[in-house]
């Protein structure tokens, strides 16, 4: 799999900011790709004292592509709940993970005025960063994400009862054909039940797709953990 300077940043603030966001694409796509389709959606998805960073995903085999090469953050077994999580590959991910947001950290950027998110498995990638890898996170947030039943994230959190964790915002569309509304649901409730506080939001008629209402949503929510200084 590809180092970290294989993945590429795309910036829409400029150099000065006191906080930064970090916005993961789903399987297949790109950061430019993300950044373009969050602001067809959205004119408020840009903040003068925060920097957001769409990275892209390394380019490697894909399991429900058949194999076939893919810019995917990790690999899965296929696209299901209930099978179990390619631990190997979503580990070596999150080695390029923390070493993006060190880079943040190292430039001048508290830990907790950093935010994590994505879509699809952008938002699955920000789960495991905000409750396995980066604790410390100002929030996450998921957009059509859900993580497996017997989610490794889910076993290290019953092992760090009481510890404080980053606030979630979970957005699914109720008519997602690709990540069942269920397997969402399913994902928010397990991460209450270990101590994660957060809201779910359903938008209707919604399939696997972020919309205008969501992504407001999710601006509205950034401000409020990250206001100026």
């Amino acid at each position: 799999m590809s180092k970290l300077s294989a993945l590429t940043f795309t910036r829409n603030t400029g150099a000065k900011h006191t906080a930064t966001v970090i916005f993961f694409h789903g399987s297949g796509a790109n950061g430019e790709h993300m950044q373009e389709w969050v602001n067809l959606m959205t004119k408020n998805f840009k903040f003068p004292q925060i920097k957001v960073i769409y990275p892209t995903a390394p380019l490697q085999p894909y399991t429900p592509a058949g194999g076939q090469p893919s810019n995917v953050w990790f690999d899965r077994a296929d696209i299901n709940q209930s099978v179990a999580e390619k631990l190997d590959s979503v580990e070596r991910m999150g080695v390029q993970v923390k070493e993006l947001i060190k880079s943040e950290v190292d430039g001048g950027i508290p830990i907790n005025r950093i935010i994590v998110g994505g879509f699809s498995m952008g938002g699955a990638l920000s789960l495991y960063t905000g409750y396995r890898w980066e604790r410390n996170l100002a929030g996450v947030f998921a957009f059509s994400s859900f993580l497996n039943n017997q989610s490794i994230v889910y076993q290290d959190l019953i092992k760090s009862s009481g510890i404080k964790l980053p606030p979630l915002l979970q957005i699914h569309g109720d008519n997602d054909d690709l990540v069942d509304l269920t397997w969402g649901r399913n994902t928010y409730n397990e991460l209450k039940k270990y101590g994660v506080n957060g809201e779910f939001h359903v938008m209707p008629k919604l399939g696997h797709s972020i919309n205008k209402r969501g992504m407001n949503i999710i601006s509205d929510w950034i401000v409020n953990l990250l206001p100026d200084v």
